[in-house]
């Protein structure tokens, strides 16, 4: 409805993890490099938590847009399976064939694979988004993948992302194995006042906004005390803010639109 009124080509604050809409902060770029890193030195396993909406399911796939042709990759969303299904989810999203549907098929087939990337000098990546929502049984099972290896290295590398209570399972005694193999961590926090400034202008540039239209400080300081800087909260604010402000027929969003948008937020929790 508003974007022609801003003659933007997309929706600057969409809810969808699209990569090329993230922005950067000193965190996120961090975080990237730890996995970057954890990926193409072969370390088996890395760990990315966050609390809800600060932007792990859109770094994972900026991560996956980052990495060359060389590696194999599998993105899993929803990880609330059993381990059979997990097997079976893993070496589909790998785009294994099996002959077998059960577990020792599912790994048997995935080690082939693996094996072959290898040789062909390719690297093999699995990232499982929302594993908090693992059980132990299911973490076990993918500690268990991790034992797919050669003498020198990991035949695949393994990315876990989380909220905080990944952090937490992980300190059980029943899940220190996993814990132990862990060698890259990273923890996302919520973006600074400076940095909620900065991501407004960011998702506008990116949509196509451009002459007047932007937030002006107070409507900023507004949003910000409202999000605590959660870029979940700022883009369905912001959605709201410019639906308020195309009403009112105005380029500048300032304190008052905000607060009208925040309130419509409230009123529909």
């Amino acid at each position: 409805m508003y974007l022609e009124y801003y003659n933007l080509h997309e929706q600057p604050f969409n809810v969808t993890p699209d990569p090329k809409f993230l922005y950067m902060t000193g965190q996120h770029s961090t975080a990237l490099n730890h996995l970057l890193y954890s990926i193409q030195h072969r370390k088996g396993f890395a760990l990315l938590t966050g609390e809800v909406g600060t932007g792990k399911t859109t770094l994972c796939r900026s991560l996956l847009s980052r990495l060359g042709e060389r590696f194999h990759t599998a993105l899993i969303l929803n990880p609330m399976l059993t381990a059979t299904q997990m097997l079976r989810a893993v070496v589909t999203e790998f785009g294994v064939e099996c002959t077998r549907s059960d577990r020792l098929g599912y790994v048997t087939a995935l080690n082939t694979f693996l094996l072959g990337v290898n040789s062909d000098g390719h690297d093999a990546v699995l990232i499982i988004d929302e594993a908090q929502d693992m059980s132990v049984e299911l973490l076990e099972t993918v500690r268990l993948l991790s034992n797919l290896e050669t003498n020198s290295h990991k035949l695949i590398q393994i990315v876990l992302a989380g909220q905080p209570e990944l952090r937490t399972m992980l300190r059980s005694p029943s899940l220190r194995q996993l814990a132990q193999r862990i060698t890259i961590r990273y923890h996302l926090s919520s973006m600074s006042r400076g940095d909620t400034a900065e991501y407004l202008k960011h998702r506008l540039s990116v949509a196509g906004g451009g002459g007047q239209l932007h937030f002006d400080d107070d409507a900023v300081n507004e949003i910000y005390e409202f999000t605590c800087g959660t870029p979940r909260l700022i883009n369905a604010v912001g959605d709201k803010a410019l639906l308020a402000g195309y009403v009112s027929g105005s380029d500048a969003i300032d304190n008052e639109i905000v607060r009208l948008a925040i309130s419509d937020l409230k009123e529909a929790a």
